[in-house]
């Protein structure tokens, strides 16, 4: 396994180490080594002025090294379909979508996936964020979490991650041991693994079944790879989830049909779809979300077919849940 081909030897030589200064600085040279080749972390010509510029010259400088991401995401739009594929395979299977990383990478799995149940009404166990260190990690930086292979695989193992689910490995650099002692276990259960990295011909990409490396280049200041590298991943993280969501079913048009109406702003935002999905005013939408439990896509169905709530309900059952795949099946039993 990669995992131990990489990092195995840090274990075997733990007490030569705590010996010899000499396995330091091999390990901090060999480290060392691995920087110099990634993009991520080279200096931006563009920028060696950065402690000389005024402010609004900065924030240039800032926005102009921003407008290259969405530029080096299309070109990656090839393996980004593949992966939305992939998890689709895994949702309609009963799998759950696992998102891994530590640091920035971590924070945005954790980001992506908490947003989901709120915007597509889905089981919060459908799609997880783990971050090394645990969930303390997501206030405050837990030194050395990453640089654990063996915890990577533990933290999966802890979620009982299993054939049905897939991996989302996240790391900017391509070379966080946390992340690739995951892929390897996610490897030996033979479940498909993806990653997201900024750096090409890394050690993940190399390893994984797909390979999303959007090349943004050097940041604006660098080794700071939560700006344009993290903008990437955040941008590619809302891809992932948001195609595989529409690709299950849970829009109708370009209307978040499967809101999950839990607070105020969400119960207004869910009348307002039914009315643009239906063409009618603000009272006949509640009255249909009132008779639906507030199930937006029942309410929909109800105001357009004009069919009992319960007979509808087991037709969009049967139509897995797509509300137009539904409304053109009634329109044919009418007919």
């Amino acid at each position: 396994m990669l995992a131990k081909k990489q990092f195995g030897n840090k274990d075997k030589h733990k007490t030569k180490k705590s010996k010899s200064q000499k396995y330091d600085s091999t390990e901090r040279d060999t480290l060392l080594a691995q920087l110099d080749i990634m993009v991520s972390e080279t200096r931006n010509p563009d920028t060696f002025d950065l402690d000389l510029v005024n402010t609004e010259q900065l924030l240039i400088k800032i926005n102009q090294a921003d407008a290259i991401v969405p530029v080096a995401i299309k070109s990656c739009i090839p393996q980004i379909g593949k992966a939305v594929d992939e998890i689709v395979k895994s949702f309609n299977k009963g799998g759950r979508l696992i998102y891994i990383g530590a640091g920035t990478s971590g924070r945005l799995g954790v980001l992506d996936a908490v947003e989901c149940p709120p915007t597509f009404s889905v089981s919060s166990e459908q799609v997880i964020g783990i971050i090394a260190g645990g969930s303390q990690a997501i206030y405050k930086a837990v030194e050395g979490a990453e640089d654990s292979a063996e915890l990577g695989k533990n933290d999966l193992i802890n979620i009982d991650y299993c054939e049905n689910d897939i991996l989302v490995g996240v790391a900017a650099s391509g070379r966080t041991p946390y992340v690739i002692g995951a892929i390897d276990y996610a490897k030996s259960l033979g479940t498909k693994t993806i990653s997201i990295s900024c750096n090409p011909s890394s050690q993940l990409a190399t390893y994984c079944d797909i390979n999303i490396c959007a090349v943004v280049g050097p940041e604006v200041l660098t080794g700071s790879t939560r700006m344009k590298s993290g903008t990437a991943q955040k941008l590619i993280l809302n891809m992932l989830s948001t195609a595989s969501m529409i690709r299950t079913g849970k829009i109708y048009e370009n209307l978040m049909v499967d809101v999950n109406a839990s607070n105020k702003k969400l119960y207004v935002r869910a009348i307002r779809i039914v009315m643009q999905a239906t063409h009618c005013d603000a009272h006949t939408a509640q009255v249909a979300l009132e008779q639906t439990h507030y199930n937006a896509k029942l309410a929909i169905l109800h105001i357009l077919t004009n069919e009992n709530v319960q007979d509808i309900q087991q037709k969009l059952l049967d139509n897995g849940g797509f509300l137009r795949k539904t409304l053109e099946s009634v329109k044919l039993a009418k007919a």
